[in-house]
């Protein structure tokens, strides 16, 4: 084949690519409907010229269409392993997590549901064998959810729904190709005829060994972008040949799935990478990648497209009332599970609420595409498969796809419009008109000083104000006959724009680097958390997802028990860390928050809603204050280093923008800007190294400051420091529990407890102990104690604290002082001090 002719094709079909998306954009159609479309009929024209006697001219370039080099195996090794691996990284896994019960039961669910009901009803329909019915129900399973995603951003439908839907594409990819490589084995010829028991016996191994090798792929991947921390290029690289070692590793090294192998490896690198990568370093790795599945994605349609032709040209007229049933299954299937098992989950409280409209969106928004073809394609060109079964599942598959994406991709939107769904509800309409009658008059005012400032011509200024006046004066008539919105809606409204200008500083922290990466997903994420709390339950809504990030979290008590448990402190250090990062940065915007209010808010909404979010704002600074707070308790001097560390990169980042401001000025070359520049990377490479948290040299501290030590010399609290054992609890934990054998004495370095004893509560604070008394009465305790705030103990056990009450007067008087307040007369076992 000339080498030539193929260079030409194929740039071509990138030309016919960058056409395809201005004109679905002119004809608001799907970009996928429109790319298959093209291929459709790029691969007919070639077969028309090749059988027309019109011309012969065109023949060669037909031939080299007809003929590409390009089989199954090609989209399954090169540009599926790029879709599925740039999905994963352009995702928010930490807002994932939160919806991962829906997100995995709908993927899981729907595939096994569309699979199982495709193919009972082929079978029922047809001649074909139970497997190879099922093969096509795995085959058509998967969705592509670029259509429906696409729209629903565009009409602003709610953030977790789109993020639910994206989730459950990738999920459901993962899920189908791994059951379509369970039935494969059952119709292929000249293998061991497969058990069902054996093969979903294998399953777990496929899903298992292929997790597990995407995981060991990227740390290994981590490991040498990290060493390559001054070549960004070199960074990029290693991450472009990961997702297909760790594909070609599963399946040919072990026999596993390879789909898993990229989706897991891909997963891996977004939880990991960006606290081990430069910020811009991470952001550029993104940026090539959404390129590479744009191109990937654009050219497996236009690809598979081009063999539709062929695929269909043995068609009869049963294959198209099969077609028909597969259509009729499927999207049955499909609406069991949205019209079905989705509200059951809502009912449960495992998923948002999703209305009506948005489920009937999504179910004809179900469009397939690039995944459905390349597994289609698979067995086409199998040589094990019989012949009448590939051409059955070509035409079936084919069929089915070209249904999605011709009928149903052409009319979403105007199903999207029947539903109501193109429209502004009433209250965010009432709120639009009032919003432009504010921002109109604040442009009338600037544009008034505008034509002051340069002596515009007097006519011109009276004609086009004017025309100006009419325009604000009709915004002003709609405004007030929106008055009827509540005070409850209005403050809702108000809190999801506070919630967005919160989400919009962090996002400005992120870029100015005052805000690692590494945590840039957990900031924006409880971001998230507080605009969809306000837009679904108003005030109490925000004030959940508040006090929410400011909780500890399951992640963060796993590291409690680690630390406490099995003596692992690292994920603690790490994460407490985390959260110092992260409060101080919050304490920062939170202040900052209280301007917009005041300058954007209170126009809009009026003094009473403004008032309103001045004291919900108030709150959440103080309870951000007070969680520093018992941090500072907890690790005394370690917020110290972090403020410090701010305050560099602060300082860093206004060095770099005065820099940037003199080379636009013309007051320094390129060269010597090169070279402050490179200077300032470096320095700022060493400050945004964040210093670690020794817990064990925050114990000693923690001892040294405690009052009821101050009485021990150096050599006494060195001693004492090493038996001490620090525990870290979180809210609602249980210290001792009723009827226990006393075995410790706790003493609160930080946070409070809360004891009850016969019917009494007492509430203890820093400095103070529990479980002292049992010990000296040697009897079973007689309280429960639990954490009633984020606290920090130091345990010591019977024998010490015996011994340590002999040597400290200062110890003694608190343990006789704990005994009078609940009662007890401990002369007997503690005489006065001689």
């Amino acid at each position: 084949m000339d080498v030539v002719l193929v260079t030409a094709v194929i740039a071509c079909l990138f030309l016919v690519i960058a056409a395809a998306e201005p004109l679905a954009a002119r004809l608001r159609l799907p970009y996928s409907a429109i790319l298959a479309l093209l291929g459709i009929l790029i691969g007919g024209g070639a077969i028309f010229f090749l059988q027309t006697e019109i011309t012969d001219a065109l023949n060669p370039v037909a031939e080299v269409i007809i003929n590409l080099p390009i089989r199954s195996n090609v989209f399954l090794y090169v540009f599926l392993p790029t879709l599925l691996f740039q999905a994963t990284l352009g995702m928010n896994l930490r807002r994932m997590l939160d919806d991962w019960v829906p997100i995995l039961v709908l993927a899981v669910v729907a595939v096994v549901v569309a699979t199982l009901g495709v193919g009972y009803a082929l079978a029922y329909t047809s001649t074909l064998p139970l497997m190879a019915c099922l093969l096509v129900g795995a085959i058509v399973s998967t969705t592509d959810p670029s259509a429906v995603v696409g729209i629903f951003r565009s009409i602003a439908a709610p953030r977790r729904l789109v993020r639910i839907i994206e989730g459950e594409s990738l999920l459901n990819d993962a899920a189908a190709i791994a059951l379509f490589g369970l039935f494969m084995g059952f119709v292929m010829m000249g293998v061991p005829d497969p058990t069902l028991g054996s093969a979903l016996a294998r399953f777990p191994y496929l899903l298992g060994a292929g997790a597990l090798t995407g995981w060991v792929m990227a740390q290994a991947g981590v490991i040498a972008m990290s060493g390559l921390a001054q070549y960004e290029r070199a960074q990029i690289s290693v991450s472009v040949a990961l997702p297909y070692l760790a594909y070609v590793a599963s399946e040919q090294l072990f026999g596993a799935s390879g789909v898993i192998a990229v989706v897991t490896a891909g997963l891996t690198l977004n939880l990991v990478a960006p606290g081990r990568m430069p910020p811009a370093a991470w952001t550029n790795l993104n940026e090539v990648w959404d390129l590479l599945a744009h191109w990937a994605g654009a050219l497996i349609f236009i690809l598979a497209a081009l063999l539709i032709p062929r695929l269909l040209d043995d068609v009869r007229w049963n294959d198209l009332l099969l077609v028909g049933v597969v259509v009729g299954a499927a999207i049955a299937a499909r609406a069991v599970v949205l019209f079905g098992l989705l509200p059951l989950l809502c009912r449960l409280r495992l998923s948002p609420e999703v209305e009506r409209p948005y489920r009937a969106a999504i179910l004809w928004g179900g469009l397939r595409g690039a995944v459905t073809l390349a597994l289609a394609l698979a067995v086409t060109e199998s040589f094990r498969v019989p012949l009448e079964i590939k051409r059955v599942v070509g035409i079936l598959a084919t069929g089915f796809t070209l249904f999605t994406l011709i009928v149903q991709g052409t009319s979403l939107r105007w199903v999207i419009g029947r539903l109501g769904l193109d429209r502004l509800a009433p209250l965010d309409q009432a709120l639009s008109d009032q919003v432009i009658a504010v921002a109109l008059q604040t442009v009338r005012e600037e544009v008034a000083r505008t034509t002051e400032t340069y002596e515009l011509d007097r006519d011109i200024v009276r004609g086009e104000a004017k025309r100006f006046a009419a325009r604000l004066d009709k915004a002003v008539e709609a405004a007030e006959d929106a008055r009827e919105i509540l005070d409850r809606d209005r403050v809702t409204l108000g809190l999801i724009a506070l919630a967005g200008a919160e989400r919009d500083a962090t996002t400005q922290r992120i870029r100015d680097r005052t805000l690692s990466l590494r945590l840039a997903q957990t900031a924006l994420g409880d971001c998230d958390r507080l605009i969809e709390g306000a837009r679904s339950g108003g005030r109490l809504g925000y004030q959940r997802a508040a006090r929410r990030a400011l909780a500890y979290g399951p992640a963060l008590r796993s590291a409690l028990f680690a630390h406490n448990r099995l003596r692992l402190s690292g994920p603690l250090a790490r994460m407490t860390a985390d959260r110092f990062d992260l409060l101080l940065s919050q304490r920062l915007i939170l202040r900052d928050l209280d301007g917009f209010i005041d300058g954007r808010i209170r126009r809009i909404h009026g003094r009473r809603v403004a008032d309103l979010l001045h004291d919900l704002l108030a709150r959440r600074q103080e309870a951000a204050e007070t969680a520093l707070d018992a941090l500072r308790l907890q690790y005394p001097g370690y917020a110290e280093e972090l403020e410090r560390r701010f305050i560099r990169r602060t300082a860093l980042r206004l060095e770099e923008r005065e820099y940037a401001t003199m080379r636009e000025d013309g007051l320094i070359g390129p060269e010597l800007y090169t070279a402050l520049t490179q200077d300032l990377a470096a320095r700022r490479t060493r400050a945004e190294r964040r210093p670690p948290l020794d817990l064990d040299v925050q114990r000693t501290e923690l001892v040294r400051q405690f009052p009821l030590f101050a009485d021990l010399d150096e050599g006494e609290l060195r001693r004492l420091s090493r038996v001490l054992r620090a525990r870290y609890v979180g809210p609602g934990d249980v210290i001792i529990r009723r009827d226990s054998p006393p075995k410790s004495v706790w003493f609160i370095a930080s946070g409070a407890l809360e004891q009850e004893t016969a019917g009494q509560t007492w509430r203890l604070g820093r400095g103070e102990m529990c479980g002292q008394l049992a010990i000296l009465m040697a009897r079973p305790r007689k309280s429960h104690v639990r954490a009633i705030a984020p606290s920090t103990l130091l345990e010591l056990d019977e024998t010490r604290f015996v011994r340590l009450l002999k040597r400290s007067p200062k110890l003694r008087q608190a343990v006789r002082d704990s005994g009078q307040k609940r009662g007890l007369d401990l002369q007997a076992l503690l005489p006065e001090d001689g």
